[in-house]
């Protein structure tokens, strides 16, 4: 047996189907040019029994994961409004009937950082569904000032493993990407609620970003990122049998990063890259490429330096059905 042998069956087999098709083995010789095309739209529910868990994407950074009988959302962005290039002033809306459409019956709410493509219809999502919501401090702070109930409010800083019956947190202090100039987009963080709700994207300040490794029963673990850099000792030893990887920008202004994420999450069984396109087609088109992110570079290097992991690429509102 070679050492790939040894290490395929000491980490399990993982088994996955995409919107409905017939499960596939992931170590099974799948060709890198078919296994990372994109996937077929699928916007049914039905997360799996046992150890299957069932990942709807929502564009960007953002799922709906369902499994061991229970729902819960990361970086839930679905209303995808123009914002004119970014522009600061942009006024915050939220589509309640699209966000309704999608979200499914959610238990809890894992948030990222605080910038409008990951946060701005958590508060709607919390006030309508009275959810719990994970998430840092400045996350909470933003969130009672848009009115949401306190009680609902987890403050987590990265560390801490949380169990919710059924399925499991950890949470994993992280790092947000940076622009060309190395400079972040809205940094900041808030050490109380703010006055009034924030009313502009502009407002909604990173104020630190976290990830999330969550595993439903007996199902696979699952690394959710929401943004490309990471701390790489707070990574180390974490092990996902999936990891939703945050596309780096075309600038790659972080050093050697997809080389250094792999190595650091010990070459995940499965890869698929997230935070790729832009933020404004609706869900119900095709994902349409943001053309300043390096989704081809990090695919050709995730083919070269892990071989052996199998790359998706999501679709909106495409379901990905995997097994421990």
């Amino acid at each position: 047996m070679s050492d790939n042998d040894k290490t395929l069956g000491r980490r399990g087999l993982l088994r996955t189907a995409v919107a409905g098709a017939a499960l596939l083995p992931v170590a099974a010789a799948v060709p890198a040019a078919a296994a990372d095309e994109p996937q077929q739209h699928s916007s049914s529910g039905g997360g799996g029994g046992g150890g299957e868990t069932a990942f709807t994407w929502l564009g960007n950074s953002g799922w709906r994961i369902e499994g061991n009988g229970h729902t819960v959302l990361f970086d839930p962005y679905l209303t995808r409004f123009p914002t004119h290039g970014f522009d600061p002033a942009t006024p915050l809306t939220v589509a309640t009937d699209v966000v309704d459409r999608y979200i499914g019956e959610p238990e809890l709410v894992l948030v990222s950082h605080s910038h409008w493509d990951h946060f701005n219809d958590v508060p709607y999502i919390a006030r309508s569904r009275g959810v719990r919501v994970v998430g840092t401090a400045t996350t909470c702070h933003l969130l009672r000032a848009a009115g949401v109930d306190p009680a609902q409010l987890v403050v987590v800083k990265g560390g801490e493993v949380l169990d919710f019956g059924g399925y499991t947190v950890q949470v994993v202090a992280s790092l947000h990407s940076r622009n060309a100039t190395h400079r972040y987009w809205a940094p900041g963080t808030l050490t109380a609620p703010p006055a009034a709700p924030p009313g502009t994207i502009g407002e909604l300040v990173e104020g630190d970003t976290l990830a999330f490794q969550v595993r439903f029963g007996d199902g696979p673990s699952a690394l959710l990122t929401g943004a490309s850099d990471f701390v790489e000792h707070t990574f180390a030893g974490l092990r996902p049998d999936i990891a939703m990887i945050a596309v780096e920008s075309t600038a790659r202004t972080t050093h050697r990063y997809v080389p250094r994420l792999l190595q650091a999450l010990d070459h995940p069984r499965t890869v698929v890259p997230v935070h790729w396109d832009d933020f404004e087609t609706p869900l119900t088109e095709p994902a349409a490429q943001s053309p300043g992110t390096d989704l081809d570079g990090l695919l050709a290097q995730v083919r070269q330096l892990s071989p052996r992991t199998r790359l998706i690429r999501p679709e909106h509102l495409a379901t990905l059905h995997l097994r421990a």
